[in-house]
């Protein structure tokens, strides 16, 4: 058995691409310089995007970067450090000889009094890119059953300092995200009725956990988890990102698979996720998303972005240019 994730796992499903002229904008990736994180630099990010060299690849015109604690400077003051990876970021968008990166979500402690002085150093680094914050509230309750779990400090939405921070960031034009779990939508919730200035955006549906003691509770979760996106979906400050979903805590088993699965298996259990967060939402309020390198681990480039043309098939034209470009595109202001 070939190992999960690696390029000879992947190409074990190989799909043509459907719809290639369709313009797609990714607001959520990660990269990381070598040796630190998972291995994902630029040119990976190119590659997975370009596909098979016979059959080609998909119409990403733009992407958004999203923090990821890469290329953090381990030599600065705590609160500063993460200026590093907002500078390489910066670094690997200019220096590309084919731009793809065309804006930035870094992170920023946002209970500090110097909040101010921080945001303007991240916007000087990110030269001209930076466009919000991600600054979590993910705080697993399982953690040692999980591969990437979150440290947030408990009950971090209702810190007084933080919901301040937060307001800044939508007084200042800049978005929120948040990536947390399906127990933490509710406080998703609340953060985004006290901060109604703010864009909140909604991070992998709020990640529905399938792992650990959640593994035999797919159908209680997601009835819950039903709700409280119909309850977040009826604030008009938020916007979903819709993607991130085969994650291994996700638990739907791909990442241990003998191989991955083609767009017609993912859908075939995932798209009632997908379809309940547009009906919320709306397409106007969603965005699909790629999530890689993470979801790499999954399914491919191409096989994911075809599952996403495969779902909206029966929509209207303006609805999926919403869905793939526009949404994107006026969120992040790319």
């Amino acid at each position: 058995m070939t190992t999960p994730g690696t390029q000879d796992w992947l190409d074990q499903v190989i799909e043509d691409v459907l719809e290639p002229e369709l313009e797609i904008v990714d607001p959520h990736h990660h990269l990381w310089p070598a040796g630190r994180g998972l291995k994902y630099q630029r040119d990976d990010l190119h590659r997975d995007i370009d596909g098979d060299t016979e059959r080609g690849g998909h119409n990403v015109t733009k992407t958004v970067f999203m923090e990821c604690g890469a290329a953090y400077d381990r030599e600065a003051p705590e609160h500063l450090r993460s200026l590093g990876e907002t500078r390489f970021i910066a670094d690997q968008a200019s220096s590309d000889p084919r731009p793809l990166i065309a804006g930035i979500v870094g992170h920023v402690d946002l209970r500090r009094d110097d909040l101010d002085d921080l945001l303007d150093r991240h916007v000087e680094a990110g030269r001209g890119l930076f466009r919000g914050v991600r600054d979590a509230l993910s705080r697993a309750e399982h953690p040692d059953a999980m591969m990437i779990p979150g440290h947030a400090p408990r009950d971090l939405y209702l810190d007084t300092d933080f919901r301040r921070g937060v307001r800044r960031l939508g007084e200042r034009g800049l978005t929120y995200d948040s990536w947390h779990y399906h127990h933490q939508n509710r406080e998703f919730l609340e953060l985004a009725r006290a901060t109604p200035e703010t864009v909140m955006v909604l991070d992998h549906f709020g990640t529905p956990i399938g792992v650990g003691p959640y593994a035999t509770r797919r159908e209680e979760i997601f009835e819950r988890w039903k709700r409280d996106i119909a309850d977040i979906a009826a604030l008009p400050n938020t916007v979903a990102k819709i993607g991130g979903l085969a994650m291994p805590d996700n638990g739907f088993g791909w990442n241990t698979a003998d191989r991955p699965p083609t767009s017609d298996e993912f859908l075939a259990r995932q798209s009632r996720y997908y379809m309940h967060a547009i009906e919320c939402f709306g397409p106007d309020r969603c965005m699909f998303e790629s999530n890689f390198p993470v979801d790499r681990l999954s399914l491919s480039y191409t096989v994911l972005w075809n599952a996403y043309k495969k779902l909206t098939i029966g929509f209207s034209a303006a609805e999926r240019t919403a869905l793939f470009s526009g949404t994107a595109s006026r969120v992040y202001r790319v």
